[in-house]
């Protein structure tokens, strides 16, 4: 009986990893399909960004005027750099035209992030820790962060409300160090999905920010439940930190 029982489970164990694989399958095949019927992917390809989402942040900035010559940005989250392209031309952190103020962009990523002209590189950084946190304020040498960008999504585990848990925490980890190096009227803007948690968040941000807004643009995928959230006019941080640690 007990081999019986072992060779059953052995049978069960084996059919959902079948099963899992086929979804796997199932799934790359449609990424695949979504990426050759994709407008933007080609767009990226002839602008010579590294991924479509580049068009996302070029879509909010146009709505919204976010990104400006002289400004000082970091974008968290950044592998592999698209965001941190569109900020570098938007700001002039590059120089490339020298009639406008130059500004200054940080990349930040736990992953690597290959050079980009005009920006400032920090890979495998973990800023879930205080001591990666206070690496990036160092690299930022004193200077008040203008904007602060979060394009960082964890990886799915396929579980939905595991998955929207998981970025709400990495949204709360992006606003912490947005805090603690914007300059007062900053602007911070982040990617969050769609779900309940998403008006508590924006009640929390409130506390640090005069007005926020909700953003879909064109270039997010219609079926996806990405959105994303700008908040504007930081208000500073109420009491110093203690020990002038990032705790």
């Amino acid at each position: 009986m007990l081999r019986s029982y072992a060779q059953n489970n052995l049978n069960f164990t084996r059919m959902c990893f079948l099963v899992n694989c086929l979804k796997r399958f199932k799934s790359s095949q449609e990424w695949l399909t979504r990426q050759k019927a994709d407008p933007y992917v080609e767009k990226a390809k002839f602008y010579n960004y590294r991924c479509r989402s580049a068009f996302k942040l070029i879509e909010i900035n146009e709505k919204t005027k976010l990104l400006q010559p002289g400004q000082t940005v970091v974008d968290l989250g950044a592998a592999p750099g698209s965001w941190t392209q569109v900020a570098v031309a938007e700001t002039n952190a590059a120089g490339a035209d020298p009639a406008r103020p130059r500004g200054a962009v940080l990349a930040v990523d736990k992953l690597q992030i290959f050079p980009i002209e005009g920006a400032s590189i920090m890979s495998n950084i973990d800023l879930s820790t205080a001591e990666a946190a206070d690496r990036v304020a160092a690299a930022l040498g004193g200077r008040g962060v203008d904007v602060v960008l979060s394009d960082m999504a964890p990886s799915a585990t396929g579980v939905r409300e595991l998955d929207k848990d998981r970025i709400i925490g990495l949204c709360y980890m992006a606003l912490r160090f947005a805090a603690l190096v914007s300059k007062v009227n900053g602007s911070f803007l982040f990617k969050v999905w769609d779900g309940k948690e998403v008006p508590m968040l924006q009640m929390d941000l409130e506390r640090f920010y005069e007005r926020t807004k909700v953003l879909k643009p064109q270039a997010s995928r219609s079926e996806s439940s990405e959105k994303f959230i700008l908040a504007r006019g930081f208000k500073g941080i109420q009491r110093p930190l203690q020990n002038g640690r990032w705790g």
